[in-house]
């Protein structure tokens, strides 16, 4: 336990860290296994072919403009205003932070950075590859777009693939990917799938993004999801990184003990002796009981005193009783002590 006299609040947030005794025995982390290589080697095929449809305007671009002017929400205009709040599930801000405080508390519970740490490197590959898509294909909305028929790339846009909808599949699928156990994750992932699946399709409803931006949406998020496992021994070295750096500042921290978990051990007598009763007497002070348990400062008269331990146990010898000089014991003769022998 350490002292809390010079700790700062990340030191006291490790320190219940190392405190905490439920870190699980075995967690189970996902591997990159052959299925895992094969459903991220189809679903990168599946967006190099979306990609591809849309770049050719081929039928899939004709398709976008149909939904586009079939206008879902003007055909069912009475879910327009839940439908408003349930895209927010998409949104990177309010999402992270929700996702972030729940993965914060399992590492606190478990003795371990790496759910925020995995989610931290998933987000940074969400930035990194659906922002370098958006910017590099510049695909205009349907509320922006200029030429019917057309793809609408190139012109400076910024919602090919659906950022809504890969973002939705990343924060809510991680979820299921960090579960303790298989059946757990198994709940979470039909449930992310059930989540990110209605957030791409409401963002086609409210006429913010093709149908094909949902499905390219759909296609990065479930590729950044697939490939975290090629990433779980660069986070491991982070971690274990994080945390020597934590025990080497602990270590050059002037002023911090580190003390087993011991209860206090109690003032010295002297100690609590006022300066000028100690300079009038060195001898040690008597300890009283009463100042010893409730732990407050013991004022004693000044004089030698000799401490509880340092005493000769005496045994009394015959009785307690006062003598009396007329006073004769039974079963004796009454014969007066002669005073001098």
């Amino acid at each position: 336990m350490r002292t809390e006299r010079n700790l700062t609040r990340l030191d006291r947030v490790f320190a219940r860290l190392d405190r905490e005794p439920e870190r699980p025995a075995h967690l189970d982390v996902p591997r990159m296994s052959r299925h895992r290589v094969v459903l991220f080697s189809a679903t990168l095929a599946f967006y190099l072919a979306i990609v591809v449809a849309v770049l050719t305007t081929s039928w899939l671009v004709r398709f976008d403009w149909q939904v586009m002017f079939f206008r879902p929400y003007q055909q069912w205009p009475e879910i327009h205003a839940f439908l408003d709040y349930w895209v927010v599930l998409g949104q990177r801000g309010p999402t992270a932070v929700m996702v972030a405080a729940w993965l914060g508390w399992r590492s606190w519970r478990q003795h371990t950075l790496r759910p925020l740490l995995m989610f931290g490197a998933a987000l940074l590959l969400l930035n990194v590859t659906v922002g370098a898509a958006k910017l590099g294909m510049g695909r205009l909305g349907p509320h922006y777009a200029t030429t019917i028929g057309s793809n609408e790339m190139w012109l400076g846009g910024d919602i090919f693939p659906s950022g809504h909808t890969a973002n939705a599949v990343v924060t809510w699928g991680i979820l299921a990917y960090l579960a303790s156990t298989p059946l757990t994750r198994r709940y979470l992932s039909a449930l992310s799938a059930v989540v990110s699946l209605s957030v791409g399709l409401t963002t086609v409803y409210l006429g913010t993004h093709w149908l094909s931006d949902v499905f390219l949406g759909w296609a990065a998020g479930l590729l950044i999801l697939l490939a975290l496992p090629w990433f779980e021994p660069l986070i491991a070295r982070v971690e274990a990184m994080i945390f020597g750096l934590r025990e080497s500042l602990r270590a050059r921290r002037p002023g911090v003990v580190l003390a087993p978990d011991t209860a206090p051990a109690p003032i010295a007598a002297s100690a609590m002796v006022p300066q000028r009763l100690a300079t009038e007497d060195t001898a040690p002070a008597r300890e009283t009981v009463g100042a010893a348990r409730s732990g407050r400062p013991a004022y004693l008269a000044p004089g030698p005193h000799t401490a509880r331990s340092e005493r000769s146990p005496v045994t009394p010898a015959g009785s307690r009783r006062p003598p009396h000089s007329d006073r004769v014991p039974r079963g004796t003769t009454s014969a007066r002590p002669v005073a001098g022998g």
